[in-house]
């Protein structure tokens, strides 16, 4: 498989003032297979949000290369759809106004958006607005969007951590699918330890504010992930232990 997506030795300072710096992303290499689905872990504060919003081309002050399909990222396109933790959706227009809102007008506009609201299982919503929707159907609307134009790259920024336990695995099931069926390349932003296995082909970790990249972790097992399965649970520790302390991880462990 060809590189999707190339970091090469980023590094990114916010500058709050002319005596003030932090240092958020240290020599950040990284390759991202077209077709992976890859998580970004790590503690707050580390960097992961800036790094997907880097690949997005919404920040362009940093040093260092960040590439897609060989080329330099030069800011936002419509080959990059982008899902935040807020479905940020237009109140005042419905579902469907809301999916079809940044595809250009066009014939195969309605087919088009009629197959992304089949596609998040939305059928029967169409002319609802976002009131009258729950949270994971909010996100489902939102992730419609980002594929409305159909993104070769798809970047999601924690979309389900706003969502009740129950409702978040039945979402990572749906955007599972939907990678499945798609062929996108993902890129996922999460806090989640169990999500990131149970969704991604590596987990990149990153380390404290600062650190740089800590750890790459293939999660080599076939879909769908049994979370009570010997080989998730083996895989988590090993993650697991790349956070916390011996001691700190017998607890979190046994609690």
């Amino acid at each position: 498989m060809n590189n999707k997506i190339e970091i090469k030795n980023v590094n990114k300072v916010f500058e709050h003032n002319k005596s003030e710096k932090t240092e958020v992303l240290k020599d950040i290499n990284l390759d991202i297979k077209e077709g992976e689905f890859i998580c970004l872990l790590g503690h707050s504060g580390c960097g992961k949000s800036t790094l997907l919003r880097i690949i997005a081309g919404l920040d362009k002050d940093y040093t260092g290369e960040a590439l897609i399909d060989g080329r330099k990222i030069e800011g936002p396109s419509l080959d990059k759809g982008l899902v935040f933790q807020d479905h940020r959706l237009f109140p005042w227009f419905t579902v469907e106004e809301n999916v079809g809102y940044g595809i250009p007008n066009g014939e195969d506009k309605k087919k088009r958006i009629k197959d992304m609201i089949e596609l998040v299982g939305l059928e029967g919503f169409e002319k609802k607005y976002p009131r009258h929707l729950s949270g994971g159907m909010s996100q489902r609307v939102a992730i419609a969007r980002a594929l409305a134009n159909k993104p070769s790259l798809l970047l999601l920024d924690e979309p389900f951590g706003a969502l009740d336990a129950l409702t978040r695995i039945t979402m990572q099931n749906e955007i599972l699918r939907i990678w499945q069926s798609q062929k996108n390349t993902m890129v996922m932003v999460t806090h989640d330890i169990d999500e990131a296995i149970a969704l991604s082909s590596r987990i990149v970790i990153l380390g404290q504010r600062g650190t740089g990249l800590k750890k790459i972790v293939k999660v080599d097992m076939s879909y769908p992930r049994i979370r009570v399965s010997q080989d998730f649970s083996n895989i988590r520790n090993t993650v697991y232990r790349e956070f916390f302390e011996e001691k700190e991880y017998e607890l979190e462990y046994y609690l």
